[in-house]
C-alpha cells in the first residue's frame, strides 16, 4: 500500500484515517489474517512491553554486571521534586532505560525495531499514557503507528546496527516514537512526519560501538537520549515546526551516511567507546581477553 512516508501520508489523508489504520490495512492485506487477529498480536506485543517496563522499574543487572538499577534511580529522583528537566520527560526516559536494562538481563521484550533499541517506543507510550490517558486501542494504534514509520525505514534504509550504526536502530526507534507520541496527541499524519523527521535527523550519524560487543554500554543510555528526543521532537511538531529536510530524504540521508561508516563503528567492537582504555579493560574483566 505504501513504500515511502511519503505516500503513507498521503493515504492516511485521501482516506482520512490515522497512520495507524493505513497500517492495521496493510498488515491484513499482507498477512491475510483478519483485522481481530493482527490487532490481538500487538495487543500481545504491548503487554510484552508493559510487563518489560514494571521488571525494569523493579530494578535488575545484567549478568555482566554493566547496566542495572538506573531506571530505579531516575525515578527515586523524579520523585525527589528536584528534576530539571520535567517529570514526563524523565518519566519516558526511565522507563526506557527500564526496558533496556531488561534486554540487557536477558529478559523478555519486544523489539522494537531490536532489542538494542527497544527502550524507546515503550518508554515514551508509558510515560505519556500519565498524561494522555489512552485506551487500550490507542496504545495499540500507537505500536502500528511506530511499526509504519518503522517498516519504511526498514525497507529504503536500515534497522540494523551491522549495516547502519546506531542511528539506524536508536535513531529508528526515536523517530518511530516521535511520529506516534504526535498521532496520539490527536496531531495529523504530516506532523506525524515531521516529527519522524525532526527526530531522526538529529541522530545522524550515530555510531554502534558496543562495549565488550554486549548490547549493554552505551545503548541503554543511548535508549534514554532516544526516548527525550521523541518528546521534544513531538512537541516541536505539535507546535507547527516542520523539517526543512521532508522525511523520505532524511531516512535516505541515514542509509548513506550508514554506507559510508567504517565497520569499526557499526556494531563491531573495534571502534568509538569499545576502543577506549575503560572499554578495552571491561572486556576483558568480562571475557578474560587481552586488552588490545
Amino acid at each position: 500500500m505504501f513504500r515511502n512516508v511519503a505516500e503513507l501520508v498521503a493515504l492516511a489523508e485521501s482516506k482520512q484515517v490515522k497512520i495507524a489504520e493505513i497500517m492495521i490495512q496493510q498488515e491484513i492485506e499482507v498477512t491475510g489474517l483478519s483485522r481481530d487477529e493482527i490487532i490481538a498480536k500487538m495487543d500481545f506485543n504491548l503487554t510484552i512491553m508493559e510487563q518489560a517496563v514494571e521488571r525494569g522499574l523493579n530494578g535488575v543487572t545484567s549478568v555482566s554486571g554493566l547496566t542495572g538499577g538506573d531506571a530505579v534511580l531516575l525515578q527515586k529522583y523524579i520523585k525527589s521534586g528536584k528534576s530539571l528537566s520535567g517529570n514526563i520527560l524523565l518519566d519516558a526516559v526511565s522507563k526506557a532505560v527500564a526496558t533496556n536494562e531488561v534486554n540487557a538481563a536477558m529478559g523478555t521484550i519486544c523489539a522494537t525495531p531490536t532489542a538494542g533499541s527497544a527502550g524507546v517506543v515503550p518508554g515514551t507510550l508509558f510515560a505519556v499514557k500519565e498524561v494522555l490517558n489512552p485506551t487500550r486501542m490507542e496504545m495499540i494504534e500507537f505500536l502500528f503507528t511506530s511499526a509504519a514509520f518503522g517498516f519504511v525505514v526498514a525497507n529504503n534504509a536500515s534497522i540494523s546496527g551491522a549495516a547502519g550504526g546506531c542511528q539506524a536502530e536508536v535513531g529508528s526507534a526515536s523517530g518511530m516514537a516521535a511520529a506516534s507520541i504526535v498521532e496520539l496527541a490527536g496531531g495529523t499524519p504530516s506532523q506525524a512526519a515531521e516529527a519522524m523527521a525532526i527526530t531522526l535527523k538529529n541522530m545522524l550519524g550515530l555510531v554502534c560501538d558496543p562495549v565488550a560487543g554486549l548490547v549493554e554500554v552505551p545503548c541503554v543510555k543511548r535508549n534514554a537520549m532516544g526516548a527525550s528526543n521523541a518528546m521534544t521532537a513531538a512537541d516541536m511538531a505539535l507546535a507547527g515546526i516542520k523539517s526543512r529536510i521532508p522525511c523520505d530524504e532524511v531516512i535516505n540521508a541515514m542509509f548513506l551516511i550508514g554506507q559510508s561508516m567504517p565497520s569499526a563503528l557499526r556494531e563491531t567492537a573495534e571502534g568509538g567507546l569499545a576502543a577506549t582504555p575503560t572499554g578495552r579493560r571491561l572486556e576483558a574483566e568480562i571475557f578474560g581477553k587481552t586488552n588490545k
